[in-house]
């Protein structure tokens, strides 16, 4: 009796290591490298041909949902379905194997599948897919046994395959997360180049001015941007006057979806350009076009404006942005404006009423910041503010326009410290030189 017990005792577990030869080839194939719908066709594949069933279906865990859903079910389109329901939902709250010997004998399961393919369920064996840190992955069913019926030996090496199956998946997971994430970055990258290709590489403002232009996105991207345009020449006073356009736009929000539509804004207004030499109209016809194109939640505050280096005035729209900066060198005074009409894309034909122009003397500088500058906090939650702004340009006004944002730039770090950057931030400073003579009337 003892030697019979201990012969069949050897017999099992021999039987169980030979069933078990096939998993673990499986499992060798599974630590391959698969997309994930080929991984749950393989897995499909094992289930059935190690334990010799006629049809199989995977079906994943949507945790948000609490749902299951299956990619591959031999003969079967794609199904969804709550985990409140049926042989395979019990399966997955409860983690645990579920045989069902005669399925029509059984109120759990649903006949649908069956009656639209013309199937006929015998027998099911349902396993859960638990994988790493006991995450439910999913559920594998597997239907109608060669044997007639699923025993003990199957359900074991069902719970191994099931194992193998469930980190497959994850590992899957985490490729393609890592594979998506590689993607969007290099598209990010791309985009960011492509944005910053747009931005004028050493703007030449108009004999006796400088320029300093910097922009600095918070991410890959950014939802601010600048241009200098160089117009063209125009008859005036006997003279042939030099003029450039300045355009420094913010669009609300920071990423790939602003930075699409600040360079939205500096292809209309270029076009535009093409088509008009009116400040005015170049401005409503961008803001209405932007009125048109944007969600109700966006908007584009703007500083557009032109200076005429024989008059030496700046005439302007600014839309939402502010505050302006202009320096006055001969009184050593810091003028604060502010915007002249609302963000551009709110609505359509707004309040436009030209603001003064911007009349620059010798060594006058006008400071155009986007708000990432003035409103960019330190360790202690101080903002870097209009104070700080106008004693930089008042203590290096007798500087070139770069050497006066230099610092103005070093100082910004200083005071934000190791805060992160969490906004955009760019600039134009103008700065009309005191060393050339004021061309003559």
């Amino acid at each position: 009796m003892i030697t019979h017990q201990l012969k069949a005792g050897t017999d099992t577990g021999q039987s169980n290591a030979v069933s078990l030869m096939p998993v673990l080839e499986v499992s060798r194939r599974l630590g391959g490298k698969f997309e994930l719908r080929e991984l749950l066709f393989a897995i499909v594949d094992a289930g059935r041909n190690v334990l010799h069933a006629d049809r199989g279906t995977v079906f994943l865990y949507d945790p948000e949902h609490r749902e299951l859903y299956a990619e591959v079910a031999t003969g079967v389109r794609k199904l969804r379905f709550s985990i409140d329901q049926g042989i395979a939902g019990e399966c997955a709250r409860k983690r645990g194997i579920i045989y069902v010997p005669d399925c029509y004998a059984d109120s759990r399961h649903n006949r649908t599948v069956d009656l639209k393919t013309g199937y006929r369920t015998n027998n099911m064996l349902t396993i859960p897919l638990v994988g790493l840190d006991d995450k439910l992955v999913g559920v594998l069913q597997l239907l109608n046994s060669a044997k007639g019926r699923f025993d003990e030996t199957d359900e074991q090496v069902a719970t191994v395959l099931a194992s193998q199956a469930a980190a497959a998946i994850q590992h899957t997971y985490l490729l393609e997360e890592r594979i998506v994430k590689l993607q969007l970055e290099r598209d990010l990258d791309l985009a960011r180049d492509i944005q910053a290709k747009l931005l004028p590489i050493d703007p030449q403002p108009p004999e006796g001015y400088s320029l300093a232009a910097f922009n600095r996105p918070a991410d890959q991207t950014g939802g601010d941007i600048y241009d200098v345009i160089r117009l063209p020449k125009t008859s005036g006073h006997g003279d042939e006057a030099e003029r450039m356009l300045l355009l420094l736009a913010d669009v609300t929000g920071h990423g790939i979806g602003p930075a699409l539509i600040a360079t939205q804004v500096r292809a209309m207004v270029r076009l535009g350009l093409r088509l008009c030499n009116d400040l005015d109209k170049l401005f409503l016809d961008i803001n209405n076009q932007l009125k048109d194109d944007l969600d109700s939640n966006r908007f584009v505050t703007a500083f557009l404006g032109v200076l005429d280096a024989h008059e030496h005035i700046v005439s302007y729209h600014a839309a939402g942005q502010a505050p302006l900066l202009h320096y006055h060198a001969d009184t050593g005074r810091c003028e604060w404006r502010g915007a002249s009409t609302i963000p551009m894309g709110i609505i359509a034909s707004p309040p436009m009423d030209r603001p003064e122009p911007m009349c620059m003397a010798p060594g006058d500088v006008i400071a155009l910041l986007t708000d990432g500058f003035y409103e960019h906090p330190n360790p202690a939650g101080e903002e870097f503010g209009m104070d700080r702004v106008g004693q930089v340009i008042h203590a290096h006004a007798g500087d070139s326009a770069q050497a006066i944002f230099e610092v103005l730039l070093a100082d910004f770090t200083a005071h934000i410290k190791d805060v992160v950057q969490n906004d955009d931030l760019t600039a134009l400073i103008l700065k009309r030189n005191t060393s050339t003579e004021p061309l003559s009337p």
